[in-house]
């Protein structure tokens, strides 16, 4: 089976190449720009034409949530108008598309995990974006599935564990916001997901498929114990370190809003799939160890 994945840095699209060894039968192509860049239009059909694909995961987007407040059109043409036309296409194919999407299309306000059929209120451009390309994913290609997730890190890319080391290399004290509750999530363990999600596509067909799921980290946690986990488990590898303030969000303001309550409840894509992410600080030490083998020294 044929996996065509768009991008080609991507922590997604990184880890899933990394994982898709272990699917024995499935053969990923990652392809980002120029050959398909989700900017130009122009060049999906051409892409999809010349390597003929059997299922496709978009997990290319503008990923830019601040800046997406100043860029709000270029935010919707690479995370709305991109799917629509990608979904357009492989619906015309007859090929299964899956679509990366995430927890701010929620406002936060509820006191629980969100649940898939919940009300979505974007609060930020980034938000909105988001939340539109899903909607054209379901317009325009009824095989797909739509995967939300959050708070993602890997050992690669730019990411919140990899910015908290580096600022562990020169600060001794990091004021981190503690108001905001999420779920940590391993890249990798998105991939795996996908992968699994992938595999039951094989095996049973579309069962379970024209849906929208929650995928992300087990366990849920602030931005200051998410922070302070990363450094207790790098201190005791040997690496940088520093002491976590907690504040608030207004204490740091940013130009896009997030959502206080980002946690998402997993449980349906479990159910349909029997996978569930490992819990996020198991995921953080092997991410550590991940960063520690590609670069003994640091």
């Amino acid at each position: 089976m044929k996996i065509l994945v768009t991008g080609k840095d991507g922590q997604v699209v990184r880890s899933l190449l990394a994982r898709a060894s272990a699917h024995p039968g499935l053969t990923l192509i990652a392809v980002g720009r120029p050959e398909l860049d989700l900017a130009d239009l122009r060049t999906f059909e051409p892409a999809l034409a010349r390597h003929a694909p059997d299922l496709v995961v978009n997990a290319a987007a503008y990923t830019a949530v601040d800046q997406a407040e100043d860029e709000p059109e270029t935010a919707h043409a690479v995370n709305a108008e991109a799917p629509r036309l990608l979904a357009r296409l492989t619906a015309e194919r007859g090929i299964p598309l899956i679509q990366i999407s995430t927890d701010y299309v929620f406002d936060g306000a509820l006191d629980r995990p969100y649940e898939e059929n919940d009300t979505v209120n974007p609060l930020s451009a980034y938000g909105k974006s988001k939340l539109a390309g899903e909607e054209a994913v379901r317009r325009e290609n009824a095989d797909h599935l739509i995967l939300r997730t959050a708070w993602v890190y890997s050992a690669h890319g730019r990411n919140f564990l990899k910015t908290m080391l580096k600022l562990a290399e020169t600060r001794e004290e990091l004021r981190i916001v503690s108001d905001q509750i999420g779920n940590p999530t391993a890249a990798r363990d998105i991939a795996d997901g996908i992968l699994t999600a992938i595999d039951a596509r094989r095996r049973r067909g579309p069962e379970g498929w024209s849906a929208t799921y929650h995928l992300a980290g087990s366990g849920e946690a602030g931005w200051h114990e998410f922070a302070a986990h990363i450094f207790s488990e790098n201190a005791a590898r040997g690496g940088p370190s520093a002491r976590v303030v907690p504040i608030t969000t207004a204490d740091y303001p940013t130009k896009a809003v997030r959502p206080r309550n980002s946690r998402l409840s997993c449980e349906r894509f479990a159910t349909a799939f029997g996978y569930r992410a490992p819990h996020w600080r198991e995921s953080v030490v092997e991410t550590l160890e991940e960063l520690a083998a590609a670069d003994p020294v640091r």
